[in-house]
């Protein structure tokens, strides 16, 4: 998956910091969104999958207008928990983050029954 560092990913943007790079917040979701994709193979009829943690190091910022492309590998299967390890990527190819991701595979109704 590519994407494109636009002023709205920016740290200032999203309010996580005041300069004008990728912010965190962005690019964890990115990074979610990877493992997202990588999951819907996985899933039944009225599944889907949540997000239960992220081990995330940012190791360079990302000016607006570069690109970052993200990889992930297929998950670690674990009953109903799903390990992604996940990577990405700039223009140049260095290493702007490593990411270990775990999702749950929940029944989408009855997930939301329970939310409060």
């Amino acid at each position: 998956m590519r994407h494109v560092v636009t002023p709205a990913d920016t740290a200032i943007a999203v309010g996580s910091g005041d300069v004008e790079v990728l912010a965190t917040p962005r690019l964890i979701t990115w990074l979610e969104y990877a493992a997202i994709e990588l999951a819907r193979p996985l899933l039944a009829a009225g599944q889907t999958t949540v997000g239960t943690s992220v081990r995330m190091r940012h190791r360079m910022p990302t000016r607006v207008g570069d690109t970052v492309d993200i990889t992930a590998d297929a998950p670690e299967v674990d009953g109903n928990h799903l390990r992604f390890q996940i990577r990405a990527t700039n223009s140049a190819g260095q290493l702007v983050a490593d990411c270990e991701h775990v999702r749950v595979i929940v029944d989408r109704e009855t997930f939301l029954a329970n939310v409060p």
